[in-house]
């Protein structure tokens, strides 16, 4: 009873008396970051009591109370009336599903496959309303592009564009950046960034007009170093910056933008084991010789257990990430970042806050774990850099056709 009278105990009150009502509007879930919230504002209350004076202390407990249970309060959400969206990359994975789950919920969905022909294309014909509409595009191709922005005004003349959300996206190369194809970069860049960049732009005229939303999919690739995704990290590094920007710039016109960092999830890409392995031996068989002596053939195969081995924990549900492209949409008041998956709210903790050894450590723990390069080994001579250890490993090893996420 005395642990209630005293000033921390009122501040309890308080936020158990708003976290009730919000329960019972239902604009609040008994969940796990609900349960978190509780547990860090009980670690600071027993600080509080021992470091502040009482009154210091019922302030403090309370208005973190407050604090967090705003954050964690559903946001109202808009109509979906006659909105229109844009979906690139719905030939699988997050982007098939959205465009399932929105055309389910009423809007008016284009959505591009780069094949009008792909089992995912088809599965979205025979499951979806004759409201959604497919547009074949390679972001790769200016004139793709071109075409997808007369589709897109000839389709929503009427009902305006709500929402763009950049979905497509390829990474094909899991290796060092000394071991990746400068060519695998700029594949990279130009469907994770320049085409995008080339898609929102084109269609800005219309967003602004509507004061819609822009979604895009990142990855905490472009957050964190990764092992192994440099060339992948790099373009989403470049499209987060970007987002980052239209979002200041765009403030005024009442457009909001928001991006999606999921972690690891079961998509169709994900899942293709015969494509990782095809990129393996293709990397391998054009590996300069001096870079292949350097690091060895054991180097590339144990970076490659490793890879598909984390791929084997990705999630197989893809509601979380689809749940945070329609709350993007339709938030009133959306967030600039969302973060579903497991275990990002810790990664993230650590990029912060530990120091930049442990922050190396864990990710390759958590990702690819280090290996000794063959050259480095014990009894290994030294070895002299030659003219093969600059140049880049053969161009013809291009990416496969753009993959969606």
């Amino acid at each position: 009873m005395e642990r209630w009278l005293c000033p921390s105990g009122g501040a309890w009150l308080l936020v158990a008396a708003r976290a009730l009502l919000q329960l019972l509007r239902a604009d609040l879930r008994l969940d796990r970051p609900l349960l978190a919230a509780l547990v860090l504002l009980a670690t600071l209350d027993w600080l509080c009591q021992r470091l502040l004076p009482p009154l210091a202390a019922l302030a403090v407990v309370a208005a973190a109370g407050w604090i967090a249970l705003s954050c964690l309060a559903r946001q109202p959400r808009l109509p979906v009336a006659t909105r229109a969206v844009l979906i690139t990359g719905c030939d699988s994975g997050f982007g098939k599903e959205a465009a399932k789950k929105l055309d389910a919920m009423g809007f008016t969905v284009l959505a591009t496959v780069l094949d009008l022909d792909s089992p995912g294309a088809l599965e979205l014909r025979a499951c979806c309303s004759p409201h959604l509409k497919l547009l074949q595009m390679d972001l790769t191709k200016p004139a793709d592009i071109s075409h997808a922005l007369e589709f897109t005004k000839a389709h929503t003349t009427s009902t305006g564009l709500w929402g763009l959300v950049n979905n497509a996206g390829i990474n094909d190369v899991v290796a060092d950046a000394e071991l990746s194809p400068v060519a695998m970069f700029r594949s990279c860049m130009e469907v994770n960034f320049f085409g995008t960049l080339q898609l929102t732009k084109g269609l800005l005229p219309l967003l602004r007009h509507s004061s819609g939303r822009i979604v895009t999919v990142g990855s905490p690739a472009g957050d964190m170093p990764y092992p192994c995704l440099a060339a992948y990290g790099t373009s989403k590094a470049a499209i987060l910056l970007l987002m980052d920007v239209f979002d200041c710039e765009l403030l005024p016109w009442g457009v909001k933008v928001s991006v999606i960092q999921p972690g690891c999830f079961k998509t169709e890409s994900v899942q293709n084991v015969g494509h990782w392995e095809r990129r393996k031996h293709l990397l391998l068989a054009n590996l300069p010789q001096e870079l292949l002596q350097a690091y060895g053939e054991d180097y590339v195969e144990h970076s490659h257990r490793q890879f598909l081995h984390s791929l084997s924990l990705a999630l197989p549900d893809l509601n979380p990430v689809v749940d945070a492209i329609i709350d993007a949409l339709l938030a009133a008041q959306p967030r600039r970042r969302y973060y579903p998956g497991r275990g990002l709210g810790l990664m993230y903790f650590i990029h912060h806050y530990l120091p930049e050894g442990l922050r190396r450590r864990f990710l390759q723990t958590f990702f690819i774990s280090p290996c000794l390069p063959r050259a480095l080994w014990p009894g290994q001579p030294s070895r002299t850099p030659t003219q093969d250890a600059v140049q880049d490993p053969d161009p013809n090893l291009g990416p496969s056709p753009m993959e969606a996420q």
